[in-house]
């Protein structure tokens, strides 16, 4: 237990250490490319923060677990959603684009939806999961050439801005700073998982139901981690464009990759069990974040500690229920 507690103060450090380099080094890959720091949050962010999603789900579905593989994704996009931008909001309020509100955030809802219903039918197919990479690469693709036309014409008008440090170096950090996010992450998802199991034993909890729980609450918060100090070290450092921008590439790419991969090389069967209230609970959120940034084109305070809140009461509901 001791050894398990430790593992999970290292991870925490290890996520602290990686948040901060990441936000560093994307920046200046930003400027380097000429892409906006939203864009830069949703791919190089949002895309990399969400590989510990990805290996989870791709690995539970070969070990014949798709209670674990579901519950992963799913738990991870209500912790992205509810958990970090409400974290990152109460720090400091996030602001939002037009395209952000037009685009970005209506392609999440429109992912969150096609997972429910695909996930509630019972079994997510390689075509399935055939259409959602062929999606997430259109759209991909679509966000860089327009941020690229965007940013040329800023820089046209206002000039270049002095790169602070060259793209080799910005690269090595990045990618290094993902190593550390990773290992943070499954370092404290062990230590956290073997509590879980050694409390659940010895309350007489079923390991099927077990595996449920631990999936949508330790293993989904656990593999969101990256996520949550990117995006709270990001808003600490005056860049929320960023935070948001990687929470929606983070829950888009865990849907259209991270189970739409996985399905390509092992259809997920049995998909439905136990988690209408999940899916439900995650597009419900994806309606409600674009509603609170559709208002004022910002995600204030309050709506943060509602969205904090809400993620509170479902995690007891999870865990309790």
């Amino acid at each position: 237990m001791i050894l398990d507690v430790l593992f999970i103060v290292l991870g925490f450090v290890l996520l602290i250490k990686g948040g901060d380099w990441l936000v560093d080094g994307s920046v200046c890959i930003a400027r380097r490319a000429k892409l906006s720091p939203m864009v830069i949050g949703i791919t190089v962010i949002g895309f990399g923060t969400s590989a510990p999603e990805l290996f989870v789900s791709l690995k539970a579905a070969l070990a014949q677990s798709p209670g674990l593989s579901i519950g992963n994704v799913v738990g991870s996009n209500i912790a992205n959603i509810a958990l970090i931008l409400g974290a990152t909001a109460i720090i400091i309020p996030c602001t939002s684009k037009r395209r952000t509100l037009r685009v970005d955030l209506p392609f999440m809802i429109c992912s969150c939806v096609a997972l429910t219903m695909v996930g509630m039918s019972g079994v997510v197919s390689r075509l399935a999961g055939i259409v959602a990479l062929l999606s997430l690469l259109v759209f991909t693709f679509l966000e860089i050439r327009h941020s690229r036309r965007f940013v040329s014409v800023e820089i046209a008008v206002g000039g270049e801005e002095k790169h602070i440090m060259a793209l080799w170096k910005s690269l090595l950090l990045v990618v290094f700073s993902f190593g550390l996010l990773v290992v943070g992450a499954n370092v404290l998802i062990k230590g956290a998982c073997d509590v879980a199991r050694e409390i659940g034993s010895q309350i007489g909890i079923d390991p099927r139901e077990l595996e449920r729980i631990i999936g949508l609450t330790i293993v989904a918060v656990g593999t969101s981690l990256p996520e949550l100090f990117a995006s709270v070290i990001a808003a600490r450092k005056g860049r929320a464009d960023m935070a948001v921008g990687n929470v929606i590439g983070s829950v888009t790419f865990n849907i259209l990759c991270g189970i739409g991969l996985t399905s390509v090389i092992c259809p997920i069967v049995g998909s439905d069990k136990g988690f209408f209230v999940d899916y439900l609970l995650m597009t419900l959120l994806a309606i409600l974040l674009w509603f609170f940034m559709h208002t004022k084109r910002l995600l204030e305070r309050w709506e943060g500690a509602l969205l904090l809140a809400i993620y509170v009461a479902y995690v007891s509901y999870t865990v309790i229920g």
